[in-house]
């Protein structure tokens, strides 16, 4: 269980939320799924704030506005759910409920996290700093071929960490390494954040009838959910499948 000190962080810039952080990664214990979740989270958003001030985006501050947001989303889960898994986002409690068993590669757990992350959180997050600025989410504006463009980013420090996790950090996974490859194969990064754009407008037009809006965004929330048991189906019993 995390300190309560970390567990209630919450960030207001890009910098603390690498700070908040680098303090999971320190309290966390590499037995732990979470910590594996967090360590490519942390990855990713090292590599986005240094895209962000080195990189041409026609709108920058949206992108660290939303990464801030989007982040704290994440930073919610683990205050609900770090004691109690059931009190975690439905998305988020496959992940919270698995994260000491044995048998789940590190990989499926990072990817767990990124399911929960970008299909349950990333709409919300969009429609939350579009809410907090001006505009409406749009394929056709600036603020999206920005965030498109992040797909190359994140599809190359997700394919780093994938090597990283799947060699063994600290020697975790053993020679059937493929029998992992059936829960990971279903995980692409780019569509992923595709869908979550394409949700985010959907929430949006939705503003106008709240109660429709939240049943959507409730089933969307369960849904994930159900996917993430799926990336944290254990070795032993992807083996057996493979056997019937």
């Amino acid at each position: 269980m995390l300190p309560e000190r970390t567990r209630v962080r919450r960030a207001t810039t890009i910098t603390e939320v690498v700070d908040i952080m680098e303090m999971l990664d320190r309290e966390l214990s590499d037995a732990d799924g979470l910590w594996w979740f967090n360590r490519l989270y942390l990855r990713v958003t090292l590599a986005v704030r240094s895209a962000v001030t080195t990189t041409t985006f026609r709108d920058p501050a949206f992108l660290e506005r939303l990464d801030v947001v989007f982040a704290n989303l994440y930073f919610d889960a683990v205050a609900a759910g770090d004691t109690d898994p059931l009190a975690a986002p439905s998305a988020w409690r496959p992940l919270f409920e698995s994260r000491h068993q044995r048998g789940i590669r590190s990989i499926q757990f990072a990817l767990a996290g990124m399911n929960a992350h970008i299909n349950r959180d990333l709409p919300a997050g969009i429609v939350a700093t579009y809410l907090a600025t001006d505009g409406a989410p749009g394929q056709s504006s600036a603020r999206y071929a920005d965030f498109t463009r992040v797909n190359d980013l994140l599809e190359t420090v997700e394919a780093q960490i994938k090597v990283e996790f799947s060699t063994g950090i600290v020697g975790l996974v053993d020679s059937v390494a493929g029998d992992v490859d059936d829960a990971v194969a279903m995980w692409k990064v780019r569509a992923a954040r595709d869908t979550a754009w394409t949700h985010a407008e959907v929430l949006w037009a939705l503003q106008t009838s709240p109660a429709l809006r939240d049943a959507f965004f409730a089933r969307l929330d369960r849904f994930t959910g159900f996917a993430g048991r799926g990336l944290l189906v254990r070795s032993a019993q992807l083996q057996r499948s493979r056997n019937l």
